[in-house]
């Protein structure tokens, strides 16, 4: 193989559906920053782009000998884009699933006002553990009801580090909820 600078990405494309890892390897090294820079652009989360422009490359390989490719960087481009539309459309799921989840919990509050104490509790104990910055910064999203702007203006900080602390906030909210919320749920379903 010629030096990778010099090599063609119709040479590539035809090298890959030939099966060549070399040929893969250096599609992959030319290409990988900008396709993750536009996915994170996008997502705003470095791990769910990260993971989009891996589902990328594992489909070229997988697809080599089939994909249609008439230009390269325009093929893996759109390629992210619907990857990332993909993981929009999955993360809606995950809200609706936490929505249906509400909805019951409203049902358990209103039939088992112990239990929602119970879950009160540890809601409250959850935020506690909060690393002291998303915990201020969810306090004043939560109990002052205060926007991203409000917050940022007030905290001296970019609405941006007001987004991401209430994005890492709400993870560790849901991660814990979720265990908590399953069982609460299945003791009263048992219990009632």
């Amino acid at each position: 193989m010629l030096s990778a600078a010099k090599i063609s990405d119709q040479d590539l494309t035809s090298a890959l559906k030939a099966g060549d890892q070399k040929a893969f390897n250096e599609i992959y090294n030319r290409y990988w920053k900008s396709l993750y820079y536009t996915a994170n652009n996008i997502l705003q989360d470095r791990d769910r782009a990260a993971d989009a422009i891996q589902e990328v490359f594992i489909s070229l390989w997988q697809r080599k000998a089939n994909a249609d490719i008439l230009s390269l960087k325009s093929y893996l481009h759109q390629a992210v884009r619907f990857t990332v539309l993909k993981a929009i459309r999955e993360h809606k799921t995950d809200q609706q699933f936490y929505d249906r989840l509400a909805i019951i919990t409203t049902e358990i509050i209103v039939e088992n006002p112990l239990l929602f104490k119970e879950l009160q509790h540890f809601i409250l104990d959850l935020i506690e553990q909060l690393p002291a910055e998303c915990k201020e910064t969810f306090k004043l999203s939560r109990e002052e009801n205060l926007t991203y702007k409000q917050i940022a203006i007030q905290l001296n900080i970019s609405e941006k580090t007001v987004e991401k602390r209430m994005t890492k906030s709400l993870k560790v909210l849901r991660g814990g909820l979720s265990l908590e919320m399953c069982i609460a749920i299945i003791s009263w379903y048992f219990i009632s």
